[in-house]
Formats: C-alpha cells, sequence, structure tokens
C-alpha cells in the first residue's frame, strides 16, 4: 500500500489508516483485525485514551508489539474521566497533559508516540499553556510529532499560527465537503497535513448505503435527499466503481490528505477498504460529477 508523508514530520503513512474506537475489547477479535490490516499494508493505527476507558489502548499496544518499530501508533488526550468513570470533562491542561501521556504509554506497552493528538480543542482553551505541553513531550522523547483532532476552523487556525503540529484529523467526505472551504487551504499553506475521519458518512458511502440512513438524515442533509442522491451516486459510478472505492478515493484526491482513517468491527471490512484504496484514482471528471451531485457544505460555526 502506498505512503503518505504527515506535514514536515518523517512520518510515512499509508494511505488507510486503521481507527481503533470500533475494535472489540475482547483481545483475539482485535488482534485479527490488526494483524489483517498489517497484512494488507496498513501501518497506522489511530487510537485515544478516551476509548474504552483506556483499554483500546492496551489491546492496540499489545497487538502491535512484534511490529512496534514498523508502525505508526497515533493516540489522544484531553478528555478526562472522573473518578466514578461514569463520564469524562475536558481537560487540555499541561497539567493533565503531561500525566496522561505517562498512562498512555504504559497502556500502549511503548516508550514512545509517535503522533500524539489533542482530542478537541476551543478558544476558550489556555491554548499557549497546551503547546508547551506538547513541545516539552516532543523534547523529552515521550512523543515524536503532535497534531489536533478538530473540526473548528478556528481552533486549526491558532494551532497552525502558534504550533508545530503535524497535522489535523477531521471530518471528511463526499457528503461532509466542509473542510474545502477554509481548512484545505489553511493547511496547505502551512504544510499540515489531514488524517481523514468518517470518509464512508456513518455507512452511507459504504456499499451499503441507504440501509445506513435515518430519518434525521446527515448534516444539512434531509433523509429525502439522501434518497435522491446515494442511488444517483452508486448509478454513475456502477460500470467502474463500488460506493466505497469512490468515498475513499474522493478523500484522497486532496493532496494535503496523508491517511484516510477508518473503522473495522470486521476482517472483511478491512479487506473491502484496502482494496476501495489501492483502485486508480479519481479523474478530475469524476471529481467534478461527485462535486456537482453532492453539497458544498460550510462550516456555520467556529468560524472567527
Amino acid at each position: 500500500m502506498k505512503k503518505r508523508k504527515v506535514g514536515k514530520s518523517d512520518l510515512y503513512v499509508s494511505e488507510l489508516g486503521l481507527g481503533c474506537m470500533s475494535l472489540s475489547t475482547e483481545p483475539k477479535k482485535a488482534q485479527e483485525i490488526i494483524e489483517t490490516a498489517l497484512e494488507e499494508g496498513i501501518n497506522y493505527f489511530d487510537t485515544a485514551d478516551l476509548y474504552d476507558f483506556g483499554q483500546n489502548e492496551q489491546i492496540v499496544g499489545q497487538s502491535l508489539k512484534h511490529v512496534r518499530d514498523k508502525v505508526i501508533i497515533a493516540t489522544k488526550v484531553g478528555n478526562r474521566w472522573g473518578e466514578e468513570m461514569d463520564g469524562w470533562h475536558w481537560d487540555p491542561s499541561k497539567r493533565y497533559i503531561k500525566e496522561a501521556v505517562k498512562n498512555s504509554l504504559t497502556r500502549l506497552g511503548t516508550d514512545y508516540i509517535d503522533l500524539y493528538q489533542l482530542h478537541g480543542g476551543t478558544m476558550e482553551d489556555p491554548i499557549d499553556e497546551t503547546i508547551e505541553a506538547f513541545e516539552e513531550l516532543k523534547a523529552e522523547g515521550f512523543i515524536r510529532y503532535y497534531g489536533i483532532s478538530s473540526i473548528r476552523p478556528n481552533v486549526i487556525r491558532e494551532y497552525a499560527k502558534k504550533s508545530s503540529i503535524v497535522s489535523v484529523m477531521m471530518q471528511y467526505s463526499m457528503l461532509d465537503r466542509r473542510p474545502d472551504e477554509q481548512a484545505i487551504p489553511l493547511l496547505q499553506e502551512n504544510n499540515i497535513n489531514i488524517v481523514t475521519r468518517g470518509p464512508l458518512a456513518k455507512g452511507l458511502l459504504s456499499n451499503k448505503m441507504l440501509e445506513k440512513a435515518s430519518e434525521q438524515g446527515f448534516l444539512d442533509y434531509s433523509n429525502q435527499e439522501l434518497n435522491s442522491i446515494l442511488p444517483l451516486l452508486r448509478e454513475k459510478f456502477a460500470d467502474s466503481r463500488t460506493t466505497t472505492e469512490i468515498a475513499l478515493q474522493f478523500n484522497l484526491a486532496q493532496p494535503v490528505v496523508s491517511s484516510v482513517v477508518a473503522g473495522a468491527s470486521k476482517v472483511e471490512q478491512i479487506r473491502e477498504n484496502a482494496k476501495a484504496v489501492r483502485a486508480n484514482p479519481l479523474s478530475e471528471n469524476e471529481i467534478s460529477l461527485i462535486q456537482s451531485i453532492t453539497k458544498a457544505n460550510k462550516y456555520e460555526q467556529h468560524r472567527l
């Protein structure tokens, strides 16, 4: 599988990454999915300390222990579990980040994290202090690089201006083109890459398509619009590509995208996604066709 560089780092990640949130908490099942990902050439694995009270990190770390020097492990910080473990609150403080990284390292069973990401962010955060924490962790060798996971243009702009982030994880798909207007141009200008999540739009852009549609619709699409647009997308590409293929290739058509992160709860999903990523890139005509059928969504909040 092809690899792409992440921003100004020396990290080269597979074009398809494995989002580990949906992994089973049963180690044997999770191991099978991760082993399949490795077989398909995936080297980028994305977890977070929030998932399954940290158990997800433990499973990912244990499953990748035998190939640690060959993979890129990304995890996240900022959502802090309460003492009763019945909920979490946002804590981007320097003190908490420097405490949390050590717990993540222990759970992952490694002495460094390749990409440490702030799991959110607001303009009310002590941003300078947060950046200081990540810079110190980098200097101390606990992390190789850092980034943020955010869809807020105003927050992304602050980190692009003030920090040395190499990546931004954000939601992006044919049905969620919000990054096109502001985020993508800004990140291209600053040599910061995107790691996309939600490329299949909660399954709407998988081969199951309308089976995943709900009465609530999706973002600014009504259920009625989805019932019109999704079959049209399938029809236009029926002779040449699967829906999953055009969805993942749409993300990869953006040079600023380093990796498309997709979750998988079954081995078959890994195989299907890997096959889609290995397909031929979309042509300019195909991209124009997709753009003519879907909406050029825009961020209505967190712009300034």
